[in-house]
């Protein structure tokens, strides 16, 4: 057993313009994640220095969130919404808490699309409302590998890749529209050939789509990952572009072969208006 620390705060703001150019929002119940992944950009992202520091072992709960998004979202522009882009929407806490379903309802009932990325088999919970509004909602989740050995290294705390594609698959048969987030890539780590044509060919058995990326280099994520991996991977961040042209050559032909739509993390808002637009 680890020790978890929950803290409660509350909030002036629920909901915020996206920096990320395929969302138009960026709702975020939670800051730090109990996840623990080494690789994770959100580190640099995370107010609380104390979530920073002892990440994975801290999170900031934000318990008014739902009321604040409420008012908040009463006269606002429609729009796409992504939940959550600095956290995991189902960290455990949220079994008790409930404040990524609130948000959900607030939302879908008023017109607002929907992007939920996960590592967590809880968002099960949520699909009699991720059902009811399926029209408005896709739901991806993040598969570094489907080998644990490689998994309990880097994302220590995370449910098993094999529970996120249970869950995959249990959203997609129920026809939500799903994805796989393959990535960070690293090189020397999750980059051969098996190991992501493995995670391609499960998108094609459950009718997802993949979109992936690269790692990318920041303080607090190379901190955790020294010595963990070797040091040429931390540093993939900033170079290796014949490297990254093999991948994406790589996926190309995988896509291919499997007959599954893949995009590059960075291209995702080209991709993200033919999926309709609200109002």
């Amino acid at each position: 057993m680890r020790a978890v620390n929950i803290r409660e705060i509350s909030v002036k703001s629920a909901i915020s313009r996206s920096s990320l150019p395929e969302y138009d929002y960026a709702v975020n119940p939670y800051s730090g994640c109990l996840h623990g992944c080494r690789y994770c950009f959100a580190i640099d992202f995370t107010m609380q220095n104390d979530a920073r520091v002892d990440w994975g072992g801290t999170v900031y709960v934000k318990k008014n969130l739902p009321e604040i998004l409420d008012h908040q979202t009463k006269s606002m522009r429609r729009g796409l919404v992504g939940i959550s882009t600095v956290t995991d929407p189902y960290i455990y806490p949220e079994a008790t808490y409930r404040l990524t379903r609130q948000s959900l309802i607030i939302l879908l009932s008023r017109g607002f699309r929907v992007s939920l990325q996960t590592k967590s088999p809880l968002v099960l919970r949520d699909i009699d409302l991720i059902s009811r509004y399926q029209e408005q909602i896709d739901v991806g989740f993040t598969i570094t590998s489907m080998n644990r050995e490689v998994t309990d290294v880097i994302e220590p705390y995370a449910p098993s890749p094999a529970s996120r594609l249970h869950a995959l698959e249990r959203l997609s048969m129920a026809g939500i529209r799903t994805w796989i987030f393959i990535g960070p890539i690293i090189e020397g780590v999750n980059d051969s050939e098996p190991v992501i044509s493995e995670i391609v060919e499960a998108a094609s058995r459950y009718s997802s789509r993949i979109i992936f990326d690269f790692y990318n280099e920041y303080a607090g994520s190379s901190a955790l990952l020294k010595g963990l991996i070797p040091e040429r991977s931390v540093k993939m961040g900033k170079a290796g572009l014949s490297w990254k042209k093999g991948i994406m050559d790589m996926f190309r032909d995988l896509s291919a072969r499997f007959g599954v739509e893949v995009n590059l993390q960075s291209e995702e808002w080209l991709r993200r208006p033919a999926m309709g637009k609200l109002f």
